[in-house]
């Protein structure tokens, strides 16, 4: 079968077989399928879109184009996906307590994207952790900690990388077939029992309509289950940052705080054992979501979360006592002030994709894929959805690298905020579950 058969069969519509894709997959690695013919594949797939069999074969065969890890642990293997927000930390107090809980979480993450933050950005503030460890300094520390977040090695799924790059240069980032197998091809590919998805919708998400935002959980929930591993979804709100902080170090901090019981964002709460009471569930460890959701509270508020995180740090590189001194090992920005609303009253909206586009003007983020990160920049204090503010009561703290830095996202983040005079409604952060 040649590559140009298979895309002009797709180009009219047709239906290809599980082989046929695997011709086009193997051909993505070995250099057999040109750019040209990737584009090509991609945006005849963006046309004319994949059915169930055809999603489910892509996202098998960009899985098995490198390196499935296989794991004998004594417990079940799981893991969380989120399609990305602004103060979305999760990741950092989510899977110390799976682990904590009996599961073990090879979690393989991502750096910023657009006006997202990345969880690997925020890990690599925290001096000496190593995004990038070798195969078996990664399956040591999930052994012993429980987890492990890192970063995508070349082994896995080397397929979609090659895709992805095509995607972006052919104007077919979008296709929602395309997404669910890049999604799924890499969380797969580490070899797991279960899986949760965290599906964001909103300002500060990607998808800002609901609708759009179910329309990828559906697709993601039923290829992961179709390819063999067990997986839900949640709705979840970003019409606001999820976390009181937006920026690496900041979000590391905030994390920290959370695992330690210093101070606890309730929307990041509920969020985080939420998705935790699902994957429990679904790898067997808890009978239904709501116990699943005890077992992860339980494990936050009694310190074993914490104990995990601070054994993941210091295997991956990191200080041995960040859950101790995490304020003093986390870089600090040169310029720290409050930001205040031109008027007193409540918050009634925030938009989210503004804060993250604030936090990469100061430095937090990358507008070029070459560009280097300032760990210390970003907002932490913020106030959120139907909190009153005024001249005693900031909307934030901006830090940043100087003082005309400084006033430029103080005046973003002004901008950010609609002030009123009655506090709205709030509102469960958790909008909706999917399920096979």
């Amino acid at each position: 079968m040649r590559p140009q058969e298979i895309i002009a069969k797709k180009r009219m519509g047709g239906e290809l077989a599980a082989e046929e894709i695997g011709v086009l997959v193997s051909g993505l690695v070995s250099g057999a399928v040109t750019d040209a013919q990737a584009g090509a594949f991609a945006m005849a797939v963006c046309l004319n879109g994949l059915g169930r069999a055809e999603r489910v074969a892509l996202t098998e065969a960009m899985r098995d184009s490198g390196e499935v890890m296989r794991w004998d642990l004594p417990g079940p293997v799981v893991d969380k996906h989120s399609t990305g927000g602004v103060g979305d930390n999760v990741s950092l107090t989510l899977a110390p307590a799976l682990a904590a809980c009996g599961a073990f979480v090879p979690m393989v993450s991502g750096r910023g994207l657009g006006h997202t933050g990345g969880t690997l950005d925020k890990l690599a503030s925290i001096p000496g952790y190593d995004v990038a460890p070798g195969a078996t300094r990664f399956r040591d520390t999930v052994r012993g900690a429980g987890a492990a977040i890192i970063g995508q090695t070349d082994d896995l799924a080397p397929a979609d990388r090659r895709l992805y790059a095509v995607r972006d240069e052919s104007g077919t980032v979008e296709s929602l077939d395309l997404i669910t197998a890049s999604i799924l091809s890499k969380k797969l590919a580490a070899g797991l029992d279960a899986l949760v998805l965290d599906v964001k919708c909103g300002s500060g998400a990607f998808m800002a309509k609901r609708e759009e935002a179910e329309a990828l959980a559906s697709a993601l929930v039923d290829v992961a289950n179709g390819a063999g591993c067990r997986a839900a979804a949640l709705i979840t709100d970003m019409n606001e940052p999820l976390a009181s902080a937006a920026g690496n170090a900041l979000e590391v901090a905030n994390a920290c705080a959370l695992l330690s019981g210093h101070e606890v964002d309730a929307r990041l709460w509920d969020v985080t054992i939420a998705l935790g009471g699902e994957v429990l569930t679904l790898a067997g460890l808890a009978t239904d979501a709501g116990a699943g959701s005890g077992k992860i509270a339980a494990a936050l508020q009694d310190g074993r979360a914490a104990e995990r995180f601070g054994r993941m740090v210091a295997a991956l590189g990191g200080p041995a006592d960040v859950m101790e001194h995490w304020a003093e090992h986390l870089p600090a920005a040169t310029v720290i002030r409050d930001v205040f609303a031109p008027a007193p009253g409540f918050v009634r909206a925030i938009d989210g994709r503004a804060v993250g586009l604030a936090v990469i003007d100061l430095g937090g983020g990358r507008r070029r894929a070459m560009d280097r990160i300032d760990p210390a920049v970003g907002f932490d204090r913020l106030a959120g959805t139907g909190a009153a503010v005024g001249p005693n009561a900031p909307l934030g703290r901006v830090h940043a690298s100087s003082a005309a830095a400084a006033e430029a996202a103080a005046t973003a983040l002004v901008a950010a905020y609609e002030i009123g005079e009655a506090a709205p409604q709030q509102e469960d952060p958790v909008l909706a579950r999917i399920a096979p």
